[in-house]
């Protein structure tokens, strides 16, 4: 049984909408929600049964109801005053949660038969969320509320997700003595000492707790008395530490269990029966807690820390969360504390370790935090699932250059039956893999293949798609080389195409490539993104050099298009599609560089010649793959920036849905909102499925994307944007990808 304080996620009121009502169930994640009056009266509850009775009996629809209308008014309840006996006495198949409420009928608290989600500050605190990461500032604040404030800043900027700080009564705490502190041994007469003169008032600390609020970071305090227990119940901390001085303070600890809100237990300096002595009173009190493995050395030697008792700690716990509270040097131990289990990290905080007191010598800095953080951050995504192995985008990218296909070793016509003989296997990996050998092996030829053709799973199914006219509500077109345009061209009634060009097609003469008669059609350029000597397109790089030959290659782009526009009756104003740069190798740039690398980005915009064409930048995802590897972006992301950037500079973008997908998941934003955002500064689309936070460029279908919803915007919001199918590898087999996905996408964009 857990009784909690901290109902928040549990109750509604009576005047909400059922749509909240049902929100809510699905946030707690327990069924069921309370329904109060707006002085917190108690009224009724909705449970997900209720809910569907509700339905079922007065056939409504209409979700914008109050939630009185279907709440249950029939339900257990019992006073604060109960024990603890009388609530587990209650608890039956049918009843699993029994709202408690003071001598006015207000819920105060919640009884639950079992375990329920712990959180702290609207954080989970689970084995499946991501780990609890607290910046212990304690007393390193030396008695001034300006410097409290500074490392709570500096705290939130290195991205933690709790502050700590701690409160001691002095005169209740000590012992009273005729001699003073000078009877007490050395070590004692020192701490005393600094707690004596770097104490902060409750009054200074309770206003370093609300700016804590203020930037959304909850604080957390340890109460090293009853005393300061109860000032700080009167301020509303909606937690509590409990340092592991006091594990064996029993007192202490059952006077904190009453508060019934969630406690986190550092273990340090105690034997594992003093801990298990601990962890029977925690649960006599029916309270959430946590247990921080620890060992109260300052610092901590690394042979004594043990960090593989966090695996027992948990089964002592009964299989709870369990944390690490590091007075160790460095950032390691942390990480790895994660790593095997660890889901609350505790670890002090300082601006300078040279600073008067012994927790600053232990303490890590700001940048310190910041790279604990960000190396806990990345263990957790390595974590990854337990399901089948799957080969990620970058590994796609890479087995395409490094592994093998099968390969046709001599002619072979239609009709023929494939032999081992006909069939060699060499690099790259284009076609299809070795251990597909014998799927061919006897299999008839469906067409002709010429010495060192590619076999593809196409040539083993039974039915191939067959490229033919498509109907769209816009113009539309697919990739193309110098190499393949007149062989696509007939396949399909195109209204453009869109030249994907290599640094190495900068170098070559359009004119012995295309058809001097020219094209009924128009074209769009998507510009090289690397060029001769690993050089990747950055128009906003730091070097000035580096920009400047960016430019020089782009102005050569706009030359080259130029020259294409000849071949093209129907074009106008070509379409120049660029990635303009602003990756970065290891994490996000703060915003304030981001703004800088755009004026970057215009400062170039503005130097090259571009009399003729349009520049059009593209949408960019969070975590670019370059050469076979992953980056970070930070440009073309976000929609506030995408139409900050059009509007400043008079500038229409390339929409790649693919991209801006990956962008709205990972930074949670509704895909619709960001369509409505960008999609009025849209002059051409890269319409193309996405998964996850990385997987681009997926066949349409196979991913996330709503293409309902996306044909919906675009049609009011872009409607005359052009598009191809940008699927990745879909010109392999004479463009098959591109006729899938034209099959698929004709049922949304019909005009």
């Amino acid at each position: 049984m857990i009784i909690e304080k901290n109902i928040s996620k549990y109750i509604i009121f009576a005047e909400d909408p059922l749509t909240h009502a049902l929100h809510r169930i699905g946030e707690n994640k327990h069924g069921v929600v309370f329904v109060l009056t707006f002085k917190g009266v108690l009224i009724g509850i909705l449970s997900d049964g209720d809910f569907r009775r509700w339905l079922l009996a007065s056939h409504q629809t209409d979700f914008t109801l109050p939630v009185s209308v279907a709440m249950n008014q029939h339900f257990t309840v019992l006073p604060e005053t109960a024990t603890n006996d009388q609530i587990a006495a209650l608890f039956s198949e049918r009843i699993k949660f029994i709202p408690l409420v003071d001598g006015q009928g207000r819920m105060v608290a919640l009884a639950s038969a079992q375990a329920t989600l712990m959180t702290i500050g609207n954080r989970p605190i689970a084995d499946d969320a991501p780990a609890f990461l607290i910046a212990e500032i304690g007393n390193n604040h030396n008695g001034s509320l300006e410097l409290a404030m500074r490392l709570i800043d500096a705290a939130a900027a290195a991205g933690a997700d709790c502050i700590k700080f701690q409160m001691r009564d002095l005169q209740s705490m000590y012992r009273t003595s005729d001699q003073g502190e000078k009877s007490e041994d050395l070590g004692a007469q020192y701490t005393l000492d600094l707690l004596t003169r770097f104490q902060l008032r409750n009054d200074e600390l309770f206003q370093a707790f609300d700016y804590c609020k203020q930037l959304g970071i909850p604080p957390l305090c340890t109460p090293w008395d009853v005393a300061s227990l109860h000032a700080l119940e009167r301020y509303g901390m909606e937690a509590y530490k409990v340092a592991s001085a006091d594990l064996t303070n029993h007192a202490l600890l059952n006077a904190i269990c009453k508060t019934r809100k969630p406690i986190l237990c550092s273990t340090g300096m105690s034997t594992e029966s003093e801990i298990n002595d601990a962890i029977q009173l925690l649960r006599r009190n029916s309270t959430q807690f946590v247990l921080l493995h620890c060992n109260s050395t300052y610092p901590a030697p690394f042979k004594d820390i043990h960090l593989n008792y966090l695996k027992r700690l948990k089964g002592l716990s009964g299989g709870g969360v369990v944390g690490y509270s590091g007075h160790e040097r460095g950032i390691h131990v942390a990480v790895a504390a994660v790593a095997i289990g660890a889901r609350v990290i505790e670890k002090h905080f300082t601006l300078d370790r040279n600073m008067e007191g012994n927790d600053h010598r232990i303490s890590l800095l700001p940048d310190e935090f910041r790279e604990m953080v960000q190396g806990i951050r990345a263990v957790e995504q390595s974590f990854g699932t337990t399901e089948a192995r799957k080969v990620t985008q970058g590994e796609m990218m890479n087995r395409e250059v490094l592994a093998k296909s099968i390969l046709a070793a001599k002619p072979i016509r239609t009709g023929d039956i494939i032999a081992a003989t006909h069939l060699e296997i060499r690099s790259p990996g284009k076609g299809l893999p070795p251990y597909r050998w014998h799927e061919l092996v006897g299999r008839v030829a469906k067409r002709d293949f010429a010495p060192g053709d590619f076999f593809y799973p196409s040539d083993l199914a039974s039915q191939e798609v067959v490229p033919r006219p498509y109907r769209f509500d816009r113009p539309f077109g697919i990739p193309v080389r110098y190499h393949d345009i007149e062989a696509m061209i007939p396949k399909s009634n195109f209204d453009l195409l869109e030249f994907h060009l290599s640094y190495n097609d900068l170098n070559l003469d359009p004119a012995r490539h295309l058809n001097p008669a020219g094209y009924d059609l128009d074209f769009v350029v998507h510009s090289p993104e690397l060029f001769a000597n690993d050089h990747i397109m950055n128009l906003c790089s730091d070097d000035p050099a580096y920009r400047d030959r960016s430019i020089q290659e782009l102005q050569r782009v706009i030359d080259v298009t130029r020259q294409l526009k000849r071949y093209f009756k129907r074009a106008t104003t070509p379409l120049i599609i660029i990635n303009a740069g602003g990756f970065s190798l290891d994490s996000f740039l703060p915003k304030e560089v981001r703004q800088e690398k755009y004026r970057l980005i215009a400062s170039a915009l503005a130097t090259v010649d571009r009399q003729g064409v349009e520049i059009i930048p593209q949408t960019m995802p969070p975590f670019p793959w370059h050469f076979g590897g992953q980056r970070y972006h930070n440009l073309f992301m976000e929609a506030e920036d995408i139409v900050t950037f059009c509007r400043q500079h008079q500038q229409r973008i390339c929409l790649d849905i693919s991209h801006s997908k990956l962008v709205a998941t990972h930074f949670q934003v509704p895909f619709s909102l960001f369509m409505e955002q960008v999609a009025p500064f849209t002059a051409h689309l890269h319409l193309v499925d996405a998964a996850g936070v990385d997987g681009e460029g997926l066949q349409i279908g196979e991913g996330e994307i709503d293409f309902a919803m996306v044909a919906e915007k675009l049609k009011h919001l872009a409607p005359q944007a052009s598009f191809i199918p940008e699927i990745w590898q879909g010109h392999k087999n004479d463009g098959e990808g591109f006729w899938i996905a034209l099959e698929r996408l004709e049922s949304y964009f019909r005009p």
